[in-house]
């Protein structure tokens, strides 16, 4: 057991007072975990994860050090831990260092602050937004509006905001009477997320069909979002209390036989690893335990390799591009394997580089050059790709995608609805 799975925060409240967070001394400073950053590999500046985790909480154990302003500027893509040949929780560390920098040291005044919190609460803003869909793309795709986020806010106007569906998801799945087939056996419950809800129903319509074409029943709780965002900009008294409901939402289907699925890599990144490092509700260890990536589930439960072997779906060429979340996670080679069977369609890995775009990170002003920097070697290899449709798991990693190539970006799981649902 990991001295994150130990000492998880609410577990030892007193952890921030401590003068080492549990697993900093397993730290032997071999900067593995520097030169696998993305953000130090283009910005000379950023000191890197040793230093925000480890290295930091030890300065601490001086009362008068407070936590590095620089730690806001981790974009939380958590190759570090995937890097660490000790199983330090840099990311654990970083997370925490970011809350307690944002409650003791970021004035509730600034605009930094405000900007942040906006960003952490998207679906807040969705909540609001998607009931009106027309009328808030049309405003927020105003030149004027966005060069006045930037001035105001700090939201990089060099971005696209992206566009609320005229439907969400969980409106169409409750138009259609909800799930289509009941199950004793096989259950699984949708951790949807905020985007796939409000922004790309297409693709949690493509995860319902392609279970039940599977005989699957379909569950869609209410929930919060993942805690991602918030996490990543130091809200985590906003994240603590979307994991709460969560777990507890999930929890009652896991004991009712339900396993977990998530059609986006961040999304079960969070409810995987770090509710468990973060967090002890109750009911948290066995969620963490059964969720899943959606594609991920398919390959251990269903012959979907077999079944996709030599169909045909209505595709072109593909660019595929595997989310850091995914990595974390051992998934970063699945979509390619599970089509490298397909009929008249090729898949090509676009590289390990991270798309450089990290969910909020590369919408803040200050960060959108280094974005493009850490995204330079994946758009070349995007440009390289006999396909002009780019594919990845994350939604951010799309908007990356797509704003520095121009391709139409889709889901896996787009494609494995294409092939297998009439």
């Amino acid at each position: 057991m990991s001295d994150s799975e130990k000492f998880p925060i609410d577990v030892f409240p007193e952890a921030e007072e401590m003068d080492l967070r549990p697993g900093a001394d397993s730290c032997y400073k071999c900067s593995t975990c520097d030169t696998s950053c993305p953000v130090a590999e283009v910005d000379d500046d950023f000191p890197g994860p040793k230093f925000q985790g480890p290295e930091q909480w030890r300065l601490k154990r001086k009362e008068d050090v407070s936590v590095d302003e620089s730690v806001m500027k981790c974009s939380n893509c958590m190759r570090c831990d995937g890097a660490c040949p000790s199983g330090v929780p840099l990311s654990q560390m970083h997370n925490t260092a970011r809350g307690e920098y944002v409650t003791e040291e970021m004035s509730m005044l600034s605009r930094e602050y405000w900007r942040n919190r906006i960003l952490a609460n998207y679906g807040t803003l969705a909540r609001v937004g998607s009931k009106v869909p027309r009328l808030t793309n049309f405003v927020m795709g105003n030149s004027v509006v966005q060069q006045l986020n930037e001035k105001v806010l700090g939201i990089t106007a060099e971005r696209e905001f992206p566009e609320f569906a005229t439907e969400t998801f969980v409106d169409w799945f409750e138009a259609r009477g909800g799930a289509k087939i009941q199950s004793d056996e096989k259950r699984v419950a949708y951790f949807h997320g905020d985007y796939a809800n409000y922004n790309t129903p297409e693709v949690a319509k493509a995860l319902v069909r392609v279970f039940e074409h599977y005989g699957y029943e379909v569950a869609v709780p209410d929930q919060r979002c993942s805690g991602t965002p918030m996490f990543a900009n130091g809200m985590l008294d906003d994240a603590r209390r979307a994991a709460k409901f969560n777990v507890e939402t999930f929890h009652d289907l896991v004991s009712a036989g339900y396993d977990i699925v998530c059609s986006c890599t961040s999304c079960s990144m969070a409810l995987r690893q770090e509710y468990p490092e973060l967090f002890s509700f109750e009911g948290t260890a066995e969620v963490a335990a059964h969720t899943y990536e959606a594609l991920e589930y398919l390959r251990i439960y269903e012959d979907v390799e077999g079944d996709l072997k030599g169909s045909k779906p209505d595709f072109p060429d593909l660019a595929y591009h595997a989310p850091c979340h995914a990595r974390n996670q051992g998934l970063d080679g699945q979509a390619v394997n599970l089509f490298a069977d397909l009929d008249g369609v090729s898949v090509t890995d676009v590289g390990d580089s991270c798309s450089g775009i990290s969910g909020t990170y590369g919408w803040k002003e200050e960060n959108y050059d280094t974005s493009m920097k850490i995204g330079e070697e994946m758009f070349e290899h995007m440009d390289d790709a006999p396909g002009e449709t780019g594919l990845t798991e994350c939604p951010t990693c799309a908007m990356q995608m797509g704003h520095g190539s121009g391709y139409e970006i889709r889901h896996p799981l787009e494609v494995v609805e294409s092939a297998l649902v009439e």
